[in-house]
């Protein structure tokens, strides 16, 4: 039987009809099979030759040349990409250091201890952070970190990558932009951290971490730019209030305890942004933040040169109107279920008591914000205890943050302010002559 011997190949002509035509089988059989070689051939020919001219035929419309997609964002190959990290990180690792901050507290504690403390350690309450070496000159080196790192700092050390320790001194700090500038003495100090542009940071960039997180020194950790311009509320004084918004980068990159005040930098090695913080809570995870370079080094200029960032003072404590209306006091807090008011127990001579006075509220109005206390500039204009503000400068302000932001961004120091208020339900208005804050002495030790 032959290759083809089957009626499938032998569509026109019966396998029958076509044995009666042929007086020598084998020798037939042995041509057809040679022929139907050939025809084999000429259809894989005839097929290579239609495929080639189908693929000119459907490129011939575009000019343009394919292009191959990159592995990694700019055409970067995985192991370029590996060996700029390792670059960018030898680069700025010797100009990050580690902040300890031996508290007040803590020396307190040092002092008091029955047993004394060995050569480098630390009591509990001792902080630890990070810092960038930006600036050098004069035999100084001059570190930025986040105020919060040196905070109520009694007795500061930066400890360089080789694990030398220097006694930092601040320089200014600012609790609103929550950054600072410290400085140390410059022998030995050889890298400064080339600063960068924070502006044209794209998202989905690749950056790089460094700092002391944990106290593990020199540590490095890698991520992405997740947002370039978060906006977030912040508590400037630490008591569960927001007050204050903070533009911030946000990435993913692991920043932990001790991270703050760190460097963040691009793949060329460049200062982009300083760690500040994380959010911290069950089930998140790769949500950190740092402060735009671009945004920091009008603050740290300025720190430099004055050791503090001058900013008009009104002198009021106050509460969101809002945050009252959605927590109204309880039946006690304004008297009792029977509409007595509260007494006091400590101090109080029997029968003595107080009434919890609390903010007449004009119907209608649902934002602004309840002074808790005037002091300076506004004491001395007239506010009160209970006092609803409702706008500056004929503006409407919504909330403490609303405040904050109008008077920094808005007012000068030495300028008039025009505050629109409730008093009892009536609206009123006078004005507030700004002034510039007197800061406490630091204790020095």
């Amino acid at each position: 039987m032959s290759l083809f011997d089957d009626d499938f190949y032998s569509t026109r002509v019966k396998r029958r009809s076509r044995n009666a035509m042929e007086p020598d089988s084998r020798g037939f059989r042995g041509m057809r099979q040679g022929s139907m070689i050939k025809v084999a051939l000429i259809s894989s020919i005839a097929s290579s030759v239609f495929v080639a001219l189908l693929f000119i035929f459907l490129n011939s419309g575009d000019d343009s040349k394919p292009e191959a997609m990159p592995a990694l964002t700019g055409g970067q190959s995985l192991v370029e990409t590996s060996e700029r990290i390792i670059s960018a990180s030898e680069k700025v690792r010797p100009g990050v250091v580690s902040i300890i901050n031996i508290t007040n507290q803590a020396l307190t504690e040092m002092d008091d201890a029955e047993e004394p403390y060995e050569e480098g350690e630390l009591p509990y309450n001792a902080s630890m952070g990070s810092g960038v070496i930006f600036k050098k000159s004069d035999g100084k080196a001059y570190i930025i970190t986040n105020a919060h790192v040196v905070q109520d700092a009694g007795k500061l050390q930066a400890v360089l990558i080789n694990g030398d320790k220097k006694d930092a001194a601040i320089v200014g700090l600012d609790i609103v932009s929550d950054l600072a500038v410290l400085q140390i003495d410059a022998e030995g100090i050889d890298t400064i951290v080339e600063i960068g542009n924070s502006d044209k940071l794209r998202v989905g960039e690749m950056v790089i971490a460094i700092g002391n997180p944990l106290g593990f020194g020199d540590s490095l950790t890698q991520g992405i730019v997740s947002s370039t311009n978060r906006i977030l509320p912040v508590s400037i004084n630490q008591d569960g209030n927001y007050d204050w918004e903070q533009e911030v980068i946000q990435t993913d990159a692991a920043i932990n305890q001790g991270n703050s005040g760190g460097a963040l930098v691009d793949l060329n090695g460049k200062l982009v942004g300083i760690n500040s913080m994380k959010v911290a809570d069950t089930g998140v995870e790769g949500i950190g933040f740092a402060i735009p370079i671009d945004n920091a080094m009008p603050i740290l200029s300025e720190l430099l040169a004055n050791g503090k960032i001058t900013r008009p003072y009104m002198g009021v404590y106050t509460m969101d109107l809002g945050l009252y209306l959605d927590s109204p006091p309880s039946e006690e807090e304004e008297g009792g279920s029977n509409g007595e008011a509260p007494t006091v127990e400590d101090g109080a001579a029997e029968g003595e008591g107080f009434e919890v006075a609390l903010p007449v509220i004009p119907e209608g109005v649902t934002e602004g914000v309840i002074v808790l206390e005037s002091v300076g500039p506004s004491l001395d204009a007239g506010l009160e205890f209970n006092d609803i503000i409702v706008a500056l400068d004929d503006k409407a302000i919504s909330s403490t943050i609303d405040l904050r932001k109008y008077l920094y961004n808005s007012k000068k120091i030495g300028e008039s302010l025009k505050v629109t208020y409730y008093r009892d339900g009536k609206k009123q208005t006078l004005d507030v002559k700004l002034e510039e804050k007197k800061e406490e002495p630091v204790e020095e030790r």
